[in-house]
């Protein structure tokens, strides 16, 4: 993947006022088959302001509720789910795939939002993409309270986890609604639905991670003698049966939180967020860091962020994509 000077122009830019250069266009790339991809484009012409607006249907609940409501977060382009073992997980291409036909690149997709997006939502989406990182994700096993997955998800989003997985084990009674808990977090991750522990474990593993449990057992290890610079997968499990017998079994290491109250356990939320807080601190100190995509991958996730922002944004890239092709033609 290549970088065009638009990309460190953008980044830049979260540090000086000045609007980023023009820069040229790239060769428009017309597809030869079908996209799978639904783009929901609206007949007016694009408006020149991405005021951000809640989809009626970007909720938790309909959101883990239904796969379509899961792809419909992803905008540009997913590598396949293989399970051939990955040094290094980032899941997106450097493609995003416009109903009309058209193909872009994260740069071309960053100059036609950006003019629309306001100053200080650059600088928002600027830091929160440099603090983004892969090297951990979330698994929540289980879980029937729904206000506990929405408080997990918006832990993840403000300490920098873009990957979160969630395993339902009871098909008949997943979440309820609790959309205020979140806080909207559920909008800015990469949310993957499994219906198995061993399904979710298996592409975990194939993507580089060890996969961590939270067990208190003798076999357990403190969360303060790990190293988290280490691709991990924490694992946090059913508020009453805790973690499965089966991911246990599948798991590389039991950890646990050390407590030194009356109560053994916190509640899995909490734990969950005391679990990723620690990781990335412990990140931090080894490695100076817990954001570590590379520049391109910044520039892919940047424009990720940018055509999540609102329901307009699809729509803008959209009319680009077709006043380029017709400068071309």
């Amino acid at each position: 993947m290549l970088c065009s000077s638009l990309s460190s122009s953008y980044f830049k830019q979260t540090h000086s006022p000045s609007p980023p250069p023009t820069t040229l266009y790239s060769l428009l790339r017309r597809r030869q088959t079908p996209t799978w991809r639904r783009c929901y484009t609206s007949p007016q012409p694009a408006v020149v302001s991405l005021t951000e607006h809640p989809q009626s249907t970007d909720t938790i609940h309909n959101i883990l509720n239904s796969n379509e409501g899961v792809s419909s977060l992803m905008k540009m382009e997913r590598k396949p789910l293989l399970h051939e073992p990955q040094a290094r997980w980032f899941p997106y291409l450097d493609t995003f795939r416009c109903g009309n036909g058209y193909e872009l690149t994260s740069d071309e997709v960053i100059e036609a939002v950006n003019p629309c997006i306001s100053e200080s939502r650059k600088v928002r989406f600027g830091n929160a993409v440099r603090n983004r990182s892969y090297s951990v994700c979330l698994v929540v096993e289980g879980l029937c309270d729904f206000g506990n997955v929405s408080a997990a998800f918006r832990s993840a989003d403000a300490l920098g986890v873009q990957s979160v997985h969630v395993v339902s084990t009871d098909a008949n009674k997943r979440y309820k609604d609790n959309r205020h808990v979140s806080m909207g977090a559920e909008k800015w991750l990469d949310i993957e639905l499994w219906d198995s522990t061993t399904e979710c474990f298996e592409m975990l593993k194939s993507r580089g991670y060890r996969i961590a449990t939270t067990h208190v057992g003798i076999d357990a290890v403190s969360i303060y003698d790990m190293d988290w610079s280490c691709p991990t997968a924490i694992v946090v499990g059913n508020e009453n049966r805790g973690i499965s017998n089966e991911a246990l079994a599948m798991s590389d290491l039991h950890c646990s939180i050390p407590m030194k109250g009356m109560v053994d356990s916190f509640n899995v939320s909490v734990a969950a967020g005391i679990l990723m807080h620690h990781a990335v601190c412990d990140r931090i100190s080894r490695t100076g860091c817990h954001g570590d995509l590379t520049v391109e991958e910044r520039q892919i996730l940047l424009a990720e962020f940018s055509l999540r922002h609102s329901n307009s944004a699809i729509s803008v890239v959209e009319d680009y994509a077709k006043r380029k092709a017709a400068l071309l033609t």
